[in-house]
């Protein structure tokens, strides 16, 4: 949900990766992407770990190097023969993609045309225009709202983590998915999207929301009573390692009695920040995570030093909008002793995915590994269980009557 850090160059060659039989009913989305081609969206639900690519056998083995096209080509013909309405090769040839990239029915693996490369790129420095809300889809296909960004107008709104969106401006979301029910959301600043929310599958609500363009600090901090320093984490991107580093400097130099690292609702993000700011806590050589593919570890991933909080007091704040990036750090920070956690348990998105960039400015968002907390557990959807479970207020967070911001305080002071 984390992503490695951002792919650049050419990593292998793209291939065609199914049987004849799979892309005969890959054609079937062809079409509902040849009309629909507006493009994938860049929320795919938590931000995912990205990493830089290393090279590896394939996993996906028992696959013929090249495939027989003409089934491909049969299809095409009684589509461009028989088809009432405007097609362009662009389409199809993008539909064919993304309908290849769905393929293995992973919502996490992901076809970006350049257009849409280009605005995933920018969600992950924290950087568009939209409404602010990270998507995903449930195990029952609906469009699940992983939680909003702090300050941004879906927050604003009152949308909240587990919100399905039903419908979009009228249009049903039944079979969209995450990454096109974003597309359809994002739109110029100051135009409205009305959204159709189901809310814990009872209540229904339609929200309509004022698009903005949105640049968001990934890190803001603050001094709380009885000099604890709170540090929140709204995305791990691109500005996160240096603000992190800055806030670390500013808590040691102030002999901070205790550290709250507030993840609540951070879908996740770069890899990379996420190893830097657990190294703010653990001193060099401690294992932050492992990345296995199938059951081969490929890589493991340690602190790399200057652990200035390391021996501070710490609690981690998690809810079921933590994911990924976040996921790595608390569950780093948790096994190697650093820190206490106190909140819900989290949303549990246990694998990477690597960016692979096309020379036409597109990109392959692939899962490439699994990765597993320094303990040895793999939390793809079990999430991480906090040592105290402390319910939410079902207000803003970090608001004064948040009780699980509280509970951090209590803890500390004692």
């Amino acid at each position: 949900m984390g992503l490695k850090s951002k792919a650049g160059g050419r990593f292998f060659r793209f291939r065609w990766t199914r049987t004849t039989g799979i892309l005969l009913t890959l054609l079937g989305v062809l079409v509902l992407a040849a009309v629909f081609i507006a493009g994938v969206g860049v929320g795919d639900g938590r931000l995912p770990a990205i990493r830089l690519p290393w090279s590896a056998k394939p996993v996906a083995g028992g696959l013929p190097d090249t495939l027989n096209y003409s089934s491909v080509n049969q299809v095409y013909q009684a589509l461009k023969t028989n088809y009432d309405g405007q097609l362009t090769e662009t389409q199809l040839v993008n539909g064919l993609k993304a309908g290849l990239a769905a393929a293995p029915g992973d919502p996490y693996t992901v076809y970006f045309t350049p257009s849409e490369a280009k605005a995933f790129n920018n969600e992950l420095n924290n950087s568009f225009s939209g409404i602010g809300a990270e998507l995903s889809q449930d195990s029952n296909g609906n469009v699940e709202v992983i939680s909003p960004i702090s300050g941004t107008p879906a927050a604003k709104a009152g949308l909240q983590p587990l919100d399905l969106i039903a419908a979009i401006n009228g249009v049903s979301t039944s079979g969209m998915s995450a990454d096109g029910a974003v597309t359809k959301i994002r739109g110029k600043a100051g135009t409205k999207v009305t959204l159709q929310v189901v809310r814990n599958h009872t209540q229904t609500l339609n929200l309509t929301i004022t698009r903005q363009n949105i640049t968001v600090p990934s890190v803001t901090t603050k001094m709380l009573p009885g000099n604890i320093g709170y540090m929140a984490i709204s995305t791990f991107a691109d500005d996160t390692s240096g603000l992190a580093q800055k806030a670390a400097s500013q808590f040691a130099g102030q002999n901070v009695k205790g550290i709250i690292l507030d993840l609540r609702n951070d879908p996740g993000g770069l890899l990379s920040a996420a190893v830097d700011v657990s190294s703010l806590w653990l001193p060099q050589g401690q294992t932050i995570m492992q990345e296995k593919r199938g059951t081969s570890v490929v890589q493991t991933y340690y602190a790399q030093g200057g652990d200035v909080l390391h021996g501070i007091p710490t609690v981690v704040l998690v809810n079921s909008g933590s994911a990924s990036s976040s996921e790595i750090t608390t569950g780093a920070l948790h096994d190697n002793s650093d820190a206490y956690v106190i909140g819900q348990k989290s949303f549990g998105k246990g694998v990477v995915q690597q960016l692979i960039s096309f020379s036409d400015g597109s990109q392959l968002k692939v899962t490439v590994a699994s990765w597993y907390r320094p303990d040895g557990q793999d939390i793809e959807h079990k999430g991480i269980t906090p040592d105290k479970t402390v319910p939410d207020s079902g207000t803003d967070l970090a608001a004064p009557n948040d009780p699980q911001l509280q509970a951090a305080q209590t803890y500390l002071n004692k």
